[in-house]
Parts: structure tokens; sequence; C-alpha cells
């Protein structure tokens, strides 16, 4: 283990004065919702040098079932566990997430290793493009598997289920675009529209137009408006389960704070409830 212990965020500065130490794992979670591949292009083209590839759709989910889950059901834990022992994640390792865009994927991840009972995981700020930019090294070989031993320690109260959320008795919170959560668009699911009785605080602000997080301060006065209780935590959820970790991440920077995800969230929703409309 590093002498500090990374839990949440960790700067490009900080990651570079670690690079080398036994104990660090780095995993590269691109991914693009419009085109799935992309990811590991961008990835097989450029990455951290040593950087393991995790893939959204292989490794950070489980197949879907049509009609039955959402896009993005959550990765059975002993094949995911599998997925990080071959990267060589053990359980004093320090792992650093990052992506390729905005730290909506690396928060999928991140989000993923807490709810697996590893909390020494934190995702790159500014993620890859403030990696190069900071002119630190990259490399497009892919590394050989190694022979970690990940331990499952599950976290189920870091989830909400569907019946959970259709109660009615939580504060649910949409993180997608505004519009999506009006039901003026819907770009990606067959139906348009919200949870009932959900509000919506869009994640896409959590970062600044070079992918960088926000202050705390900032995202502090962003979810001023959530009530926080360790015994009933908040509920995020997005389309399939991806977005809504992004401001999971944000709210605990925020907050100090543990949240919970939906992790069907809209796509499977709206296999079994209905839809609310407007604001």
């Amino acid at each position: 283990m590093t002498t500090t212990a990374y839990n949440t965020l960790i700067s490009v500065k900080d990651l570079a004065s670690i690079t080398g130490e036994t104990n660090l794992v780095i995993l590269d979670c691109s991914y693009t919702l419009a085109d799935s591949g992309k990811g590991r292009r961008d990835y097989m083209e450029a990455h951290i040098p040593g950087a393991f590839f995790m893939d959204m759709e292989h490794d950070l989910s489980s197949p879907v079932i049509k009609g039955i889950t959402g896009r993005h059901p959550l990765p059975h834990p002993e094949v995911l566990a599998f997925a990080l022992s071959a990267a060589g994640v053990n359980p004093e390792s320090q792992v650093i997430i990052y992506d390729q865009s905005n730290g909506m994927a690396a928060s999928r991840g991140w989000w993923l290793l807490n709810w697996l009972g590893h909390p020494h995981v934190a995702v790159l700020d500014g993620g890859f493009h403030a990696w190069k930019s900071a002119g630190l090294p990259v490399d497009n070989r892919w590394p050989a598997p190694k022979h970690g031993a990940f331990k499952i320690q599950l976290r189920p109260e870091l989830t909400a289920s569907m019946l959970q959320v259709a109660s009615g008795e939580d504060t649910v919170i949409d993180s997608r675009d505004y519009k999506r959560f009006t039901g003026e668009t819907e770009p990606i699911d067959p139906v348009a529209g919200h949870i009932p009785g959900a509000r919506c605080i869009p994640f896409m602000d959590n970062t600044d137009e070079n992918g960088l997080w926000r202050s705390k301060e900032y995202l502090r006065n962003k979810f001023s408006a959530i009530e926080t209780d360790n015994h009933q935590p908040p509920v995020f959820y997005c389309g399939s389960g991806v977005s809504a970790c992004h401001n999971v991440l944000a709210y605990k920077l925020a907050t100090g704070h543990d949240a919970r995800l939906y992790p069907g969230s809209w796509s499977e929703w709206i296999n079994y409830y209905p839809a609310a409309t407007g604001a």
C-alpha cells in the first residue's frame, strides 16, 4: 500500500509520484456510449504505462437480457473479481482508475470496486487528457495477465433495488440531462421521462471543460438540497447505471457520505413501471 491511501480522487502529480510502487494497479476504463468499441481502440493507441483495460460491456457489466434488465446490469461479483485479479489487484492494492473522457466510465469502475469491498480506489482527476497534458509518458503495450488475489467483501448497502425505488420512501436523484428527465427528448431508451417522485441533478457539470473535478465547495452547493442521512442515503440513477456513478462520487466528495446506486436505472425501470414527464 502507498503511504497515503487514495479513496476518491488522485491528481496527476500524485499518481506520477507513486508510479512504480509494488501495490499500485492502474485501470483504464475508457468507454463511449455512442461507440462501445472506441474505448478499447483508444487504449490500444495510447494509455498510461502498465494500465490494464477494463471493458464496460464485458468486464464492468453483465449481459443484457432484453425486456428484463437495464442496459448495463451489474457484473457478477466473482466474474469481475477474476478480471481484477488478472490485473494484479490484491486486498492491499491501491487502485487508480481513469478514462479518456470526463470520468464517467472511471466512476463506474470506482463504484464497482467499492461495491465489492475494496476501498483503496480512486479516480484520476482529469483522466488521460490531464496525464498527457502534463507531458507524462504513455505507451501502447497490452500488459500480460498477473496473478492477483482480489477478495470480495460485498457491500449491498451501496445499492437500491427497483422495488425499493418503487416504494417511494427514498430520495431519488436522476443524473441525466434535464431534457431527458422531463421527457422532452430521449435519444437512447424507448420511453421518455423519469421515475415518479425523482428530482433531477445532472452529472455533467461535476467536472469542468477539461474533465477536472469541481471544487468541494461547488459540489457541496450543488447537492445542498439533499438531506444527508446515513441511515437512508439518497439513491442516484441514470439511463443504465453508469453516469449515476459520477454523481455518487461527486456526492461523496461534497459530503463525505456514501450514496446508493439504483443499478438498473431508467432502462430497467421502463420494463416494469410507468414514466412521469415534465418537471
